[in-house]
């Protein structure tokens, strides 16, 4: 007889378990990131900081500004909830894409998550793991964002001591809402998704042109009023009046909070125990969608079906072969292959669709938030630093999904090394399908805004020829870059992007950014300048200021040229005596 069997853990004991692998893991990442990312960590740190400070400041002067605008204590009052309403309501949905996305990585594709199904560890349990995990990724950005307005309100508005006291509770219990709102949207997906794929594609996009209707619905019959003038403000606040509704948790953390500035410690506390009571809830409830419905995910998503399946060249691939013409045909299928690793992963297009979705909002919203669209030098002013915006965003997605695409081949190149294809070309198709990739959405964006913004022609040629610029510049960094310096024992992006050679690709593109934005825009300022008034004297004469705009934007195509050939040209040399 068998005396000697193991007895299976109690769920405190399994979640003691997971508890201290996730502290052993989180403490050699720290330890390993100490040891060999310690440039990393400054930066970060550093970054983060100013970045923390400058919001900070940025709040307290927008927080002064009301209280000597607005002299009513109600009607400031009202516009304080509206403010906090808007942003808490506009995080919440970031949160729950976010957190949706970051646990579909966690959950179904992570390696640590197959070896632990493969353990007598219950399916919730695990997903408690990694929800935790989430979390934790999802919600430092929210606190970075949030933390400063509500320490700068305090302060503006003498708040007692209390109101900072319970910042922290409420922003961890509203944090847990939406988050787990993403998990069991996530977990439902796909569950459902693999076998009804074409009906919740069709149902997604039907649903995305709704929205997008409605948006742009709400965009067309906007105030029509003056800005800043009390018919404008009057407007603004009936069209906001959406986010006071009760069943929000933005508007609990919202109350709870104003009313903890206002020093009314029982009715804030009061709020702060409904919104623990709903994080409690629909924890529960995540926890309850994934007793039942992760391992089923998990097989139909891992899984295939049986049958033969139909041989055929999707659309997208034969309209961007036809597009790419002019290329070699290795060239062209390397570029579709890698078209087709991007959309079959949510992780990547996701966070591009939502970022340059909200980019793509604020632009075509940008003529009802301008002071003086007939001043050329304010438009001027605003389409460049649109320009580095879209820069600044493309970059963090190059340092993100392209930088480490070539480590990435390093343990499957074994399969293109049997292939009749030059190393070379292998590189430049993936230089090509970032700069392709990259400039069709930048360059739409750039041409919105500047619509919006009513710029001239020849400006708006200046920027679209410095935005051809940064996707090239941008691409070929990112490529060289990550053929010189590649983690070919890392098969996570993320960390291959987070290591030593992804923060130096991320400074110098935000150097390259800041360079060929800079030479661009100072010369059209002052030629514009000149037009209206002559206040910098004989110097700045037109004929003069041509030869400088002339003289700036060959110099930022030539910095273009450089910037993607010279790491191309690094990145090449060392990939053709990398040893796989």
């Amino acid at each position: 007889m068998l005396t000697n069997v193991a007895r299976p853990l109690a769920p405190p004991e399994e979640l003691t378990a997971l508890r201290r692998l996730r502290q052993r893991l989180l403490s050699n990442t720290v330890r390993q990131a100490l040891r060999q990312s310690r440039l990393r960590i400054l930066a970060v740190v550093v970054l983060t900081a100013l970045f923390w400070l400058g919001l900070f400041a940025l709040f307290v002067e927008a927080f002064q500004f009301l209280e000597t605008s607005i002299p009513d204590d109600h009607t400031h009052l009202e516009t304080v909830r509206k403010i906090f309403e808007i942003f808490f309501l506009s995080l919440t949905v970031m949160l729950v894409f976010s957190s949706g996305v970051i646990l579909y990585g966690g959950l179904y594709r992570s390696r640590e998550t197959t070896f632990l199904l493969t353990t007598p560890a219950r399916p919730e349990l695990i997903f408690h793991h990694k929800f935790q995990e989430a979390l934790l990724f999802s919600s430092w950005g929210f606190v970075l964002l949030g933390s400063p307005m509500l320490v700068a309100y305090g302060l503006a508005s003498v708040a007692p001591w209390h109101y900072y006291a319970t910042v922290l509770p409420f922003l961890i219990a509203f944090i847990y809402i939406p988050a787990a709102w993403g998990a069991t949207i996530c977990m439902l997906l796909v569950r459902w998704l693999p076998r009804r794929r074409r009906h919740l594609v069709l149902a997604a996009s039907a649903l995305a042109l709704l929205l997008v209707g409605w948006l742009i619905w709400q965009l067309a019959r906007g105030p029509q009023s003056a800005l800043m003038t009390p018919d404008w403000f009057d407007e603004m606040l009936v069209r906001l009046r959406f986010s006071e509704t009760r069943l929000l948790p933005s508007w609990w953390l919202s109350t709870g909070l104003l009313e903890a500035a206002n020093d009314h410690l029982v009715e804030s506390l009061s709020f702060l125990i409904l919104t623990i009571a709903n994080a409690m809830f629909f924890h529960q409830v995540a926890l309850g969608c994934a007793r039942a419905l992760y391992l089923p995910g998990y097989h139909s998503l891992v899984t295939r079906p049986t049958g033969r399946r139909k041989q055929s060249v999707p659309w997208i691939d034969r309209l961007l072969e036809r597009l790419t013409w002019p290329l070699s045909r290795e060239m062209r299928l390397l570029i579709i292959k890698d078209a087709r690793l991007f959309r079959r992963d949510p992780v990547q297009w996701s966070q591009f669709l939502i970022f340059f979705g909200l980019l793509g909002m604020y632009f075509l919203n940008i003529r009802r938030l301008s002071y003086d669209l007939n001043h050329a030098t304010w438009v001027n002013m605003v389409s460049f630093l649109n320009l580095a915006v879209v820069g600044l965003i493309l970059s963090t997605f190059t340092s993100r999904f392209i930088f480490p695409l070539i480590s990435l081949e390093g343990r499957r190149f074994w399969i293109l090394g049997r292939l009749p294809v030059r190393r070379d070309t292998i590189l430049w198709g993936k230089f090509l399908f970032a700069a392709l990739g990259s400039i069709v959405p930048c360059t739409l964006l750039i041409i919105a805004s500047d619509t919006m913004l009513g710029v001239v022609p020849a400006i708006l040629a200046v920027h679209l020829l410095t935005c051809f610029m940064l996707c090239v510049g941008l691409s070929g960094l990112a490529v060289g870059m990550g053929a010189k310096m590649p983690n070919l024992q890392e098969e996570s992006p993320s960390r291959i992007a987070a290591g030593f050679g992804g923060t130096l690709n991320l400074v110098l593109s935000t150097i390259y950014i800041a360079a060929i934005v800079t030479l661009t825009a100072v010369p059209c300022h002052f030629y514009l300048v000149t037009q209206q008034t002559d206040p910098y004297g004989a110097w700045f004469n037109p004929a003069r200021l041509r030869w400088m705009m002339a003289g700036g934007i060959t110099t930022s195509v030539l910095l273009g040229i450089l910037t993607a050939v010279w790491p191309m040209w690094i990145g090449l040399k060392a990939f053709r005596r990398m040893e796989f």
